[in-house]
């Protein structure tokens, strides 16, 4: 598979998750987001020696694994690279043991412990603060777009941006209602925000085509997330009930159907995530019956 240009100095290799290269100096490249495991990581590399490039550094735009599994794998090719990421992401990448115990609450069972939520552990460094920058000699913007992640980086390279999860492509947000989100009042923000830059002429989600609507992309994230808080609003107004069980009815609203361990804790988060903005907005409350956390339609 060969490296896809979006413009010139800008490439990316399409896949579950998208890696982007940006030519730095000379042959350097720089790369973001290494995907899930050792097989996209090997063909990034691949596409990247193809290309006659040769890595110069790492840049994570979060720490959820399908976008840094790949760097341990990079890292024995390349020991020297140094590994870049937002504030707080950092921290997670190079323990990311982190990620499962958060979703769990706990140390993590072993079917939690799997690629999806614990990749390999790789050392990461903080990257710099938004704006314009360079890193491993590419010169690059970085774009704050927290809400499905702690914290993370949009990269803007000239008429460029790479959205990462800030933005989600059609088929992947049809293929996944519950959008992951730490904060959902955030993650929206975070989308309507890219509707403010100017000249950009090309959007690359994390998972999905390019396209040079950007305003349209917002639109369709922006739709899907809100469709979430009213089907979350919805399962609330079906009578008290605790986190799993508004998940239960959630599911069902959304056409979901859940088989897997992993799939319940990260659906438990989103739901989680849209009731703390619910109760901020004052829709919701909350409260301890029965030695359980109750939530219900606001009087």
């Amino acid at each position: 598979m060969s490296l896809i240009a979006l413009a010139p100095g800008i490439l990316y290799l399409p896949g579950a998750v998208n890696s982007v290269v940006v030519v730095a100096r000379g042959a350097d490249a720089l790369l973001i987001d290494t995907g899930l495991d050792d097989s996209h990581a090997r063909k990034l590399l691949r596409a990247v020696a193809d290309a006659g490039l040769t890595p110069c550094g790492i840049l994570n735009t979060h720490s959820h694994a399908d976008h840094h599994g790949g760097n341990a794998f990079i890292l024995k090719r390349f020991p020297e690279l140094k590994i870049f990421a937002p504030p707080l992401e950092d921290a997670l990448i190079t323990h990311p043991i982190l990620e499962p115990l958060t979703l769990f609450g706990a140390r993590p069972p072993r079917e939690l412990q799997n690629k999806f939520l614990l990749a390999p552990r790789s050392p990461a460094r903080l990257a710099p603060e938004p704006g314009l920058c360079r890193i491993g000699g590419a010169d690059i913007e970085l774009i704050e777009v927290a809400g499905h992640a702690s914290l993370m980086y949009a990269v803007r390279v000239g008429e460029v941006l790479y959205a990462a999860d800030a933005l989600f492509g059609p088929e992947a947000l049809a293929k996944h209602p519950l959008t992951f989100c730490a904060d959902s009042g955030l993650q929206k923000q975070s989308a309507a925000k890219l509707l403010e830059l100017e000249g950009v002429k090309t959007v690359l989600p994390g998972h999905g085509e390019p396209t040079d609507d950007l305003a349209g992309l917002v639109a369709i994230n922006l739709a899907a997330y809100e469709r979430t808080t009213a089907a979350v609003l919805g399962a609330v107004g079906g009578g008290e009930a605790s986190i799993d069980e508004l998940l239960a009815r959630v599911c069902g609203a959304l056409g979901v159907t859940m088989t897997n361990v992993g799939a319940v804790v990260l659906n438990r988060a989103v739901v989680s995530a849209h009731l703390t903005e619910l109760l901020e907005t004052g829709r919701v409350q909350m409260k301890v019956s029965g030695n359980k956390l109750i939530f219900s339609a606001q009087a």
